[in-house]
């Protein structure tokens, strides 16, 4: 139920309260004026000697044919008194009930506000947390609703005290992979450092050779999952560095070596594109989504190309590629950690499902968007779109 309509059922509420009283009010006062008017004047009628007279209290006589002449007169003023009070209190009572009904709204209209203030800090904190960008951001901030002990304060608490132990929970995920990762390190440059020296000794058999650089390939890999899950730690945390960036700088770079090592066709359309951030997650946003490029194309024919532009007031980096075709329904899932496409896993890509991952991170850390879209021919546009400093 949303909170405009909680006020306006409220506001009816107090409203109607106010009416139905006012309305009881005046029905109750009609009755007893009426009563009291249908009493007459204050003359009484007596028999006198087989004539009826009209004694006043003042004590004056009058005769039977004058009493019954201004009997009439009387009752026809009387009647027109009463029908005048009955009409002047309907209508100045009505016009009381309308007025008393419109503030008794306005009073309602402010009350529910009032009453619904809490609820809507409620529900903004709420609402801030859920846009905010990256998993476990803003999970900092709390309602901290002050006031008294009542059930909105105590369903205020209990928000903030969920908030804190998601937000302890995330944390403790992000440090773990961070320290987890770190430690990994370290063992793993030590076998490589072991394996090169045991394959680059001049009495080494071909077999150990051989064995050293499987293990060597093997290590490699290793450490370079290792990279992105620190990448990808590091990019779902707060920014570190915010330094003035020009993505075709970037993609320019990262392009230029992608042409040196490949063989596929690379195409680059560079304009700036600045904006604020970190430049060595940004790097690696960009080199990711080339490399995704790269891995996904197949046949001689194969091309990518990078391209960087200010789109309705933000900096765009869109990089597009050929290759098989994707389905539609494949997008969502390429984004997710360790999760590739089905036909990857059946013909053995050695990726580990953490590239458009650590991109996705990365742009959401700079308050920026990616969105990917499949090719009619085969293919995909990867667009990233981040704030523009311009």
């Amino acid at each position: 139920m949303r909170k405009a309509t909680i006020r306006a059922r409220l506001t009816l509420i107090y409203g109607g309260l106010f009416l139905l009283a006012g309305t009881v009010l005046l029905a109750v006062t009609y009755v007893l004026v009426d009563q009291r008017l249908a009493h007459g004047f204050g003359f009484t009628m007596r028999g006198t000697g087989g004539r009826e007279s009209v004694s006043f209290p003042q004590g004056a006589q009058i005769n039977a044919d004058q009493a019954e002449h201004l009997r009439d007169i009387v009752r026809q003023v009387q009647e027109d008194a009463r029908r005048d009070a009955l009409d002047s209190l309907l209508t100045q009572g009505g016009v009381a009930l309308a007025v008393v009904t419109l503030v008794a709204v306005a009073f309602g209209w402010l009350a529910a506000g009032r009453a619904l203030q809490p609820l809507q800090q409620i529900t903004g904190t709420a609402r801030r947390i859920a846009g905010a960008d990256g998993a476990g951001r803003g999970l900092h901030e709390r309602i901290a609703l002050a006031g008294p002990t009542d059930e909105v304060k105590e369903l205020a608490d209990t928000f903030d005290l969920m908030l804190e132990r998601l937000d302890r929970s995330f944390d403790g995920q992000r440090r773990f992979v961070a320290n987890a990762s770190h430690e990994l390190r370290t063992p793993l440059a030590i076998n490589r450092s072991l394996v090169e020296l045991a394959i680059t000794r001049p009495d080494a058999p071909a077999e150990l050779r051989q064995l050293g650089e499987t293990l060597l390939s093997v290590n490699e890999r290793h450490e370079r999952l290792i990279d992105g899950l620190l990448t990808l730690a590091d990019s779902e945390n707060a920014l570190a560095e915010h330094a003035e960036v020009d993505l075709a700088e970037i993609a320019g770079h990262v392009a230029e070596q992608t042409a040196r090592s490949t063989a596929l066709g690379v195409t680059r359309e560079l304009a700036p594109a600045r904006t604020v951030g970190d430049p060595v997650l940004l790097e690696r946003l960009t080199q990711n989504l080339v490399e995704n490029a790269v891995r996904h194309n197949i046949g001689a024919d194969g091309w990518l190309s990078v391209a960087t532009a200010v789109v309705d007031g933000h900096a765009t980096l869109t990089v597009s590629n050929s290759g098989p075709v994707v389905p539609g329904y494949e997008i969502e899932t390429m984004f997710l950690p360790f999760r590739r496409l089905n036909r990857e896993r059946v013909a053995g890509h050695r990726g580990f499902g953490l590239g458009l991952s650590i991109v996705r991170a990365v742009a959401r850390a700079h308050g920026g968007t990616v969105r990917a879209t499949p090719r009619p021919d085969g293919g995909l546009v990867v667009t990233v779109s981040l704030p523009t400093t311009a």
